[in-house]
């Protein structure tokens, strides 16, 4: 039988203490409703009475019955000379409502003598006592010996006494903590290895990244004995973070044979990173172990070639195991086999003899050589494939734009754009206002197709931006522009060089409308001209 090893999550505490991180209580209840899904055992919701924000989640989240995890409340030992039962912090976990409380205490002397100024003694007292007193209030109690590994290398019998007055106290878990994150995998193991034998009490891990090691960390913990992970999801917190558990959960459960969640909670791993990462307003790395959109992406032609015929080649695990998914990148390094693999991966349903492939691979090249670029575009890349195998039709071509700006020196510069398209035979032309002359020439030429293409309306312009390719051009210099665009959740980008930006621009625009176009499946008898359009001017 599979060794079960329970997971806590301190993303709403822990988490938003990284810079930069802050999070809405509304944010806050969604992350936990998400978390409980996924099937995390503990969620930390923050420490009660630190912050009006905390009190406020604890008071919603009692009036949402989750299916899983049990809610936990963050706190200290009572303060030095303060008996537990009179302690504010204490009394403020007990107000809160929880059934889970999680405790920290000094287990480093150096911390005891210099930062609480008191005695050896005391801290013993403090630890024993807060225990008990949430025990005796019905409250699961896990202590977390702050610092710990630190405190035990300095003095390894008194971070042993702290661990044992929390034991004898009652406590249900003692988690270990790496506070300053400063440990090796090697001396996690052996440590922990050693508290097991001193304790009956199931230990936790708790990690830091401050060395870059906190995933490796808690997976030595794990092997030495350790049964509950203490971390962030996508490793957000304090200085360098937290372990990162969207590592830790598939090492664990696919490498190592443990149970975390079950197989089916673990196919959502990669949406739960990327739910959390937009709540938080962070950017994920593309090359994020796991779950980065580049983790299972394939370059190199001799590598695609031989995932396409066994994916284990290249491949740690399968991506679909954790919700993520193969992509196959094809720029100026890719083979027949990166073409073929990619038409298969966007489902282009297309026919192509060698030398056909091998003139579209070559037109690629010649493109990524005058700084077209790809991989970031896949969109692009799609209607040329199409368009190589004559299965694009064009349902509007561009006649000419021009761009209008104005600044005077009362007000704010302003841009107007003026577009002339040519759709089924008609001559559209219109002019819109933007915010610059990019904004400015997106929203007429909207005005000019969502008549025609009522989806347009819903799409939406996500992200902008600009590339200058050749530095030594100044500001005549090729630049290439990449324009993320979105509609009914789904995103796509699309590119386009020149050494005018507006070009490079509409270029890119153009693009991100006709991927639209082409996968609502708009066919040029479906254009019917609204009787509002004439052939001229539309009013604006």
């Amino acid at each position: 039988m599979e060794s079960k090893v329970y997971l806590y999550d301190t993303t709403l505490r822990d988490g938003t203490q990284g810079e930069g991180i802050s999070l809405s209580v509304e944010d806050k209840i969604k992350i936990a409703l998400r978390l409980d899904q996924f099937g995390i055992d503990f969620i930390e919701g923050g420490w009660p009475g630190s912050n009006p924000k905390d009190m406020a989640f604890f008071e919603r989240i009692r009036e949402i019955p989750l299916s899983h995890a049990k809610v936990t409340a963050f706190g200290s030992t009572c303060r030095p000379n303060v008996v537990a039962a009179e302690d504010d912090n204490l009394l403020a976990l007990i107000a809160s409502g929880v059934k889970a409380a999680a405790i920290f205490g000094k287990s480093w002397d150096l911390h005891v003598t210099d930062a609480l100024k008191t005695t050896l003694e005391e801290n013993l007292r403090m630890v024993a006592d807060s225990v008990t007193f949430l025990k005796q209030n019905g409250l699961t109690t896990l202590f977390l010996a702050e610092h710990f590994f630190d405190g035990y290398k300095a003095n390894p019998r008194y971070a042993l006494r702290v661990l044992e007055a929390a034991e004898e106290a009652g406590a249900d878990w003692i988690v270990l903590c790496d506070t300053n994150g400063g440990s090796l995998p090697t001396e996690i193991y052996d440590i922990v290895k050693s508290v097991t034998e001193s304790l009956r009490t199931p230990l936790g891990i708790h990690p830091h990244n401050d060395s870059g090691v906190a995933v490796a960390n808690a997976l030595a913990a794990i092997q030495a004995g350790a049964q509950q992970v203490q971390g962030t999801i996508n490793g957000i917190g304090e200085r360098c973070g937290n372990v990162n558990l969207i590592s830790v959960i598939p090492n664990l459960q696919l490498k190592l044979g443990y149970h975390c969640v079950s197989s089916e909670q673990l196919q959502e791993l990669t949406q739960l990173s990327r739910y959390v990462a937009e709540i938080a307003n962070m950017t994920l790395p593309n090359n994020q172990p796991f779950v980065g959109h580049s983790a299972f992406a394939h370059k190199g032609g001799i590598h695609v070639s031989a995932v396409m015929r066994d994916p284990k080649t290249y491949e740690h695990i399968e991506p679909q195991n954790i919700g993520n998914i193969r992509r196959v990148l094809v720029s100026e390094l890719a083979g027949q086999s990166n073409l073929l693999a990619k038409m298969e991966e966007l489902e282009i349903d297309l026919s192509l003899e060698r030398e056909e492939a091998r003139q579209i691979i070559a037109s690629i090249k010649e493109r990524e050589f005058q700084g077209y670029q790809y991989e970031g575009a896949e969109a692009s890349l799609t209607l040329m494939l199409l368009e190589a195998a004559g299965k694009m039709k064009n349902l509007f071509t561009l006649d000419s734009f021009k761009i209008l700006m104005e600044k005077a020196s009362v007000r704010a510069i302003t841009s107007e754009a003026t577009v002339k398209l040519s759709i089924n035979g008609e001559t559209v032309h219109t002019a819109a206002d933007g915010n610059g002359p990019v904004n400015a020439l997106d929203n007429a030429m909207r005005k000019a197709l969502e008549n025609y293409f009522p989806c347009i309306a819903k799409m939406h312009l996500a992200d902008y931006k600009v590339r200058v390719l050749d530095e030594n051009g100044a500001t005549a210099a090729k630049v290439r522009v990449l324009i993320e665009s979105s509609y009914n959740g789904e995103k796509w980008s699309t590119v386009g060089v020149s050494t005018n930006v507006i070009e490079a621009s509409w270029e890119a625009l153009a693009d991100s409308i006709r991927y639209l176009l082409w996968k609502e499946g708009c066919e040029a008898s479906d254009i019917q001209p609204p009787a509002e359009v004439r052939v001229g001017i539309v009013n604006h």
